[in-house]
């Protein structure tokens, strides 16, 4: 019989924890032939998360690894990833925005032999007019400039079998872009639609300036064209200024001396200078990665679990 872990990582998702196992179960004992194991991964919750999910891992079919403190949603995953034994795993939130009817379907993609099974929001109704705008300029942007490929409203609703699930956990680097990696490393992906649903309880853990510094780690991780764009804009204002100077030169030269206007200069200064400090912080934004990556410092530590192994994992780290 093969297995099936469900990796759902949790952030304070104390009003919807319940209800999520239990809309889960209804779908998951329907499928026969399967031993399927729930992970719920606590990230660091600041209420009563945790025990919420101690009484649910009172049932033989789920386990827990709660961390130390709030490591973040990617490091969730990566944790729920490590610790999976299943043939095939899924990833999931909490919220219920992700379809349990889907689990199946899912399935049988696996079986067809795909390596995994992905899904992506056919609309977005439930969000601002706003977020879908940048979202969308989102997506397009970072397949233009990066090797990787992702449709547009891809999520982390995956089953991947373990083929693919290792070759994830073989990138272990910290500053984690889950959506990135899964298209980095590859393998046949078979894609499911699925309509936009709202939170079941709670609030989004996930702010308009949160997706955006979420967006700019995207682009970084996987694309240097910002560099080169700053290099390009740079050659460009230098060649300008050397040519501007020259006209300068010729223009005293012929007509005598010249009086250039005050606000003109300062345009001209104030456009340059936005440009270094611009390129500064995008070279910086490189820089802060390298910074990370080289403390080697752990991607998660566990403060306590239900696992057996455990304690091996976590000395690992």
């Amino acid at each position: 019989m093969k297995k099936v872990d469900i990796v759902v990582p949790c952030y304070n998702e104390s009003e919807v924890i319940d209800m999520f196992y239990r809309e889960c179960k209804k779908v998951t004992d329907t499928i026969r032939g399967y031993d399927i194991h729930y992970l719920f991964i606590d990230d660091g919750s600041a209420d009563d998360t945790l025990e919420k999910l101690k009484a649910i891992c009172e049932n033989p079919d789920a386990d827990y690894v709660s961390f130390s403190r709030n490591f973040g949603k990617e490091s969730a995953m990566y944790s729920g990833l490590k610790n999976s034994t299943g043939d095939m795993v899924v990833l999931m939130d909490s919220d219920l925005q992700h379809p349990p009817a889907l689990l199946p379907q899912m399935i049988e993609g696996i079986e067809e032999g795909y390596d995994c099974t992905a899904t992506y929001r056919a609309t977005r109704d439930g969000d601002p007019v706003l977020r879908t705008v940048f979202t969308n300029r989102f997506y397009k942007l970072v397949n233009k400039i990066s090797d990787v490929n992702m449709p547009n409203g891809a999520g982390d609703f995956r089953m991947m079998n373990r083929k693919m699930v290792n070759a994830v956990l073989a990138m272990s680097e910290v500053q984690r872009f889950s959506k990135g990696i899964f298209s980095w490393v590859g393998f046949k992906t078979k894609w499911i639609a699925f309509e936009d649903v709202e939170r079941a309880a709670g609030q989004t853990k996930w702010s308009f300036w949160k997706l955006f510094i979420y967006a700019i780690d995207g682009i970084t991780a996987f694309s240097t064209a910002p560099l080169r764009i700053a290099s390009v804009v740079g050659s460009f204002i230098s060649l300008s200024a050397f040519v501007y100077l020259i006209y300068v030169v010729l223009k005293t030269l012929i007509c005598g001396k010249d009086f250039p206007g005050f606000a003109s200069v300062v345009t001209l200064i104030l456009f340059i200078g936005g440009v270094i400090i611009l390129s500064c912080g995008i070279l910086g934004e490189y820089v802060a990665k390298i910074y990370m990556e080289v403390k080697n410092r752990p991607i998660y530590l566990i403060g306590e679990t239900s696992l057996e192994n455990s304690k091996e994992d976590y000395e690992s780290k």
